[in-house]
Order: structure tokens, then C-alpha cells, then sequence
């Protein structure tokens, strides 16, 4: 495992930022015409930062990579750069078949990426040495730091993330599948020094299963619309607070996991939803998702929003005690 970039201190960065808050992954705002809004997504980005995330990861899958063009993508990578003024560390996605991979890693490094999430492959799954050859071809071409996202049909055996974790410029891995027999073996698997994480939809119900493996850092989808929620979960998992988790976990993420497990896409498009609702509170409207993705019904959105409600109040309460 070694370092690739510019900055040989980014996995270290990245260790640190992972060790004291979430993980940021900001929604891609778009205009009611469907195109890219930067405006809005400095201002989106503004009210993340100002939650004090451990790093930001651009136009991965909470922010449309899979409905993003390369042109916009680049624009989207850049804006977040500007803004983070190198605060944080900014990672960008990248996906689809090995060459466009290898392209949106390309632009992602031109605009200014610290490090990539390489999303799994589209539609079809590969062998072991497949994922090997995927991730090596990304890794070189890209020039910048990889972490590997484990989910849908890229599954990784302990013996492949071993000869990974040997790529030079791997230094992560990102647990979507939230099998945590397969993520203990995956973690004993590699030399010290890879950076895991829990990128489960809603990382927060099994933030304390990941961290009793060894892999307490985990990203939030709730960050991207209620930072307040997100952060003080976090802060109360670190301080061994169970009582403030079980009233987060009871009052708000678990009963948003049924809601959110209630309509395909709500992963995205139900986040996207609710932060348009807080729009005035966070400074921004990140506007509509994109087909084939679609807003939810009202009837949704309408206990979404009072689950936020209670999500809030609970987090104010906490914080006041």
C-alpha cells in the first residue's frame, strides 16, 4: 500500500478527519431545468462545512454520480475545491465500466480531488481478478489516492482486498453491504494502515456493530439535511452516551430506515426531498433529483418531514443537557 498524489500526508488527513466527525457527502444541486446550480452547491457546501465534517466526498452516490456527465461532474468537483479551500480533504467519485472510470478519475484529479471513491462497476458483476484489474487500472491512470467502495456487485474476499490494499495509491476501503462477518474477515485481511469505513445507507444503525470490529468511522446520508442530527450522534456513540444513541436511534434513524426502505431511490431522492424543505435553513435548494429518480409522494415527504422535526428537537435537547 503507498501513497499517490500530491499530498503524502492525505491518508493521514484523512485518518485524522475520520477519527473526529462524520463524513460529508453533499447532494448535487440542479436548477429547475435539470442543469448543474453551483451557486447553490457553494451554499450547500457552506452549511456542511459548518457542521465540521472529516472530510467531503463529491459526487458520489448521495450526490447523482450515476446521473452526472463528465463536463458538469468536473464543474460540481471544482466548486467543491474552491470552496473547501482545502479545510478538509474533498474526494470525488468515479464509476461505470473501467474506461469511463478511468475518465471521471482523470477530470477529478484536473479539478483538483485529493482522493477518489471508486464506486462499483455498472450493471455487471466480476471475478476477484476482475475487481483487482479494475481497481489497478483507476488507481494508475488517476494518479490520486482510491479508496474502494464495497457494494451491489463489487464483493470483495479478504485474499482480493489483500492484493488491493498492494496497489500503490490504494488506501481505503467503504463498506456498503453492512455484512460484518465479511467486513471482520476483510479488516484482518490487509496490513494496518488501510482505512476502513461504514458506508452503509443509514451507517448510523450499525455504528456500534463497526465499531466494536474495529471500524468506528462511517459516513452520513442524514448529514446532507440535518447536520445537527448526524453530529450528535456521532459526538454521543464517541462519548459512550447510550442512552442519547438509543433516543437518536429510536426517535428518528430508525423509523427514517422504514420510510426510507418504502420507495426505490428513496436512499437519494427522499434526502434530496427533505433538504429542499430546509432549504431556507440551510441557505440553499438543492433542487429536483434526476430520472430515473423521482421526488416522493406527498404522503411521504409529510412524515418525513415530522420525522425531521422530531430529529431536531431530540438533537436540540441532547445538546442542551
Amino acid at each position: 500500500m503507498s501513497d499517490v498524489g500530491t499530498d503524502p500526508d492525505l491518508p493521514a488527513r484523512l485518518a485524522e478527519g475520520m477519527r473526529r466527525s462524520v463524513l460529508s457527502f453533499p447532494l448535487t444541486p440542479f436548477a429547475e431545468d435539470g442543469s448543474f446550480a453551483p451557486e447553490a452547491f457553494e451554499a450547500h457546501l457552506e452549511h456542511q462545512l459548518a457542521a465540521g465534517p472529516g472530510a467531503v466526498f463529491v459526487g458520489c452516490g448521495t450526490g447523482e454520480f450515476f446521473s452526472l456527465g463528465l463536463d458538469e461532474f468536473g464543474d460540481a468537483v471544482a466548486t467543491a475545491v474552491r470552496r473547501v479551500g482545502g479545510s478538509v480533504p474533498v474526494v470525488a467519485g468515479a464509476g461505470h465500466g473501467t474506461p469511463l472510470a478511468v475518465e471521471f478519475a482523470r477530470v477529478a484529479r484536473e479539478a483538483g480531488a485529493d482522493a477518489l471513491l471508486l464506486l462499483p462497476p455498472y450493471l455487471i458483476g466480476g471475478t476477484q481478478t476482475g475487481l483487482v484489474e479494475h481497481t489497478r487500472a483507476v488507481a494508475e491512470a488517476a494518479g490520486l489516492p482510491v479508496i474502494v467502495y464495497q457494494r451491489a456487485q463489487a464483493l470483495y474476499e479478504p485474499e482480493t482486498l489483500a492484493r488491493i490494499a498492494r496497489i500503490p495509491g490504494v488506501i481505503g476501503f467503504k463498506d456498503g453491504i453492512g455484512d460484518l462477518d465479511r467486513m471482520q474477515r476483510l479488516v484482518r485481511a490487509v496490513p494496518e494502515g488501510l482505512l476502513f469505513f461504514n458506508g452503509t445507507p443509514t451507517a448510523e444503525l450499525q455504528a456500534r456493530s463497526y465499531a466494536a470490529i474495529g471500524v468506528p468511522a462511517y459516513s452520513s446520508a442524514v448529514h446532507a439535511f440535518a447536520p445537527e442530527i448526524a453530529t450528535a450522534f456521532f459526538h454521543a456513540l464517541r462519548a459512550g452516551d447510550t442512552a442519547a444513541t438509543d433516543a437518536l436511534l429510536d426517535g428518528f434513524f430508525i423509523p427514517w430506515v422504514r420510510l426510507r426502505d418504502r420507495g426505490p431511490g428513496y436512499s437519494v431522492s427522499l434526502v434530496k426531498a427533505v433538504a429542499r424543505t430546509r432549504a431556507a435553513a440551510i441557505g440553499a435548494d438543492v433542487g429536483p433529483v434526476r430520472a430515473p429518480l423521482s421526488a416522493p409522494g406527498p404522503a411521504h415527504l409529510e412524515e418525513a418531514e415530522r420525522l425531521l422535526d422530531a430529529g431536531l428537537d431530540l438533537a436540540a435537547r441532547l445538546a442542551r443537557r
